[in-house]
């Protein structure tokens, strides 16, 4: 069989990863991953994902967990991928955020366990924050929107897309250390049933079967509440979302992926019918923010920990050293920004989302 070609990935030159003998199945799943940021990478990349036929490995699989874990004499190992698909990974956790970190996949996974947690710790071992947030451009004005998970950073972009911003991430974005600028990466966005109901337009860019999918679980869910199955219309309820690339969503004029850095939202849901909006120290989002990037990084964190156990004597003192570099860059790069809270109820109305905002851009 001839040798694949090598696949590349550049984000924004912050850091890069390469692909080897990846066939089109993996190629695709890491496009899925990271979306359409592929570009030649200078220098040695800072992770390397290396795809074979079966991971050999020497000795028996001691395994951690049921399943979710385990290692050799010289090897640690990933054994479940996406949605708890088996997974054969070998992930070298001591080298992440060295360049040239080699992560070994089989074939055929519909995602690199923890591939975004990696690149995260090669960006912060670069000196640049990797932010759980979204952002945009508003009438020139670039704005970061951070929060807790699921406070309604997505519900942002939308509300300010179907405004006429530019889009430049969602999720994850990129702070430099100047605190400049911010640059995304069009991974796909969760979409809920509720955001399209409000936005009508903006489903007309969604797949025809993704439509399908959500009216059938609208249908279920209601079925279920009239048999008073309340907990299994609760379960269909946290269902009806889509993922969907920003560039199907978003014509791609609206599609930046760099932003300037100029307005700080801390956004959250709270009880309560009001939509508000209050001036706020950027220090206090620093702190907020530093125990959320603490949380995102837990399934990281818990390989980690599985790994100590299976190798005491290695170590990665970036990843130890992870919360307090975050910490230190947060205060770094919102100091000075002009900074809002905004609290609003969930689900939340979309043009009172953006009604509260506006006038802070």
């Amino acid at each position: 069989m001839p040798e694949r070609p090598d696949v590349d990935y550049n984000l924004h030159g912050l850091a890069g990863v390469r692909l080897i003998d990846a066939d089109p199945r993996d190629v695709a799943a890491v496009d899925r991953q990271l979306g359409p940021i592929r570009g030649a990478v200078d220098g040695p990349p800072d992770l390397i994902v290396r795809f074979v036929d079966r991971l050999e490995v020497r000795g028996k699989i001691t395994l951690l967990g049921l399943d979710d874990a385990g290692f050799t004499d010289d090897a640690f190992l990933i054994l479940r991928s996406k949605h708890k698909a088996r997974a054969r990974v070998q992930l070298p956790l001591e080298q992440i955020g060295t360049p040239g970190a080699e992560i070994v996949c089989e074939r055929g996974l519909p995602a690199v366990p923890l591939l975004i947690a990696c690149l995260n710790l090669s960006v912060l071992g670069r000196g640049a924050l990797p932010l759980h947030a979204a952002a945009f451009v508003h009438r020139g004005v670039g704005v970061v929107v951070t929060g807790w998970s699921k406070g309604g950073k997505t519900e942002a972009v939308l509300a300010f897309m179907s405004q006429g911003a530019q889009f430049a991430g969602d999720e994850w974005i990129y702070v430099e250390p100047s605190g400049e600028r911010v640059h995304g990466i069009p991974e796909p966005m969760r979409i809920w049933d509720w955001n399209l109901r409000q936005l009508p337009a903006l489903g007309e860019r969604v797949a025809r079967g993704d439509r399908a999918k959500l009216a059938a679980l609208r249908t279920a869910g209601s079925l279920a509440r009239g048999r008073r199955g309340r907990r299994v219309g609760t379960l269909l309820e946290r269902q009806r979302h889509i993922d969907v690339p920003p560039e199907r969503l978003f014509d791609d004029a609206a599609v930046l992926l760099t932003a300037p850095f100029d307005r700080l939202m801390l956004v959250a849901s709270c009880e309560g019918p009001e939509t508000t909006a209050r001036p706020i120290d950027p220090a206090e989002v620093a702190d907020r923010m530093a125990a959320s990037l603490d949380y995102e990084r837990e399934p990281l964190a818990a390989a980690y920990a599985q790994f100590r156990f299976a190798f005491p004597g290695r170590r990665n003192a970036l990843l130890e050293d992870a919360g307090r570099r975050e910490q230190a860059l947060l205060h770094q790069v919102f100091a000075g920004k002009p900074a809002f809270a905004v609290d609003h109820p969930y689900p939340v109305d979309l043009a009172r989302l953006y009604d509260a905002m506006d006038p802070l851009c």
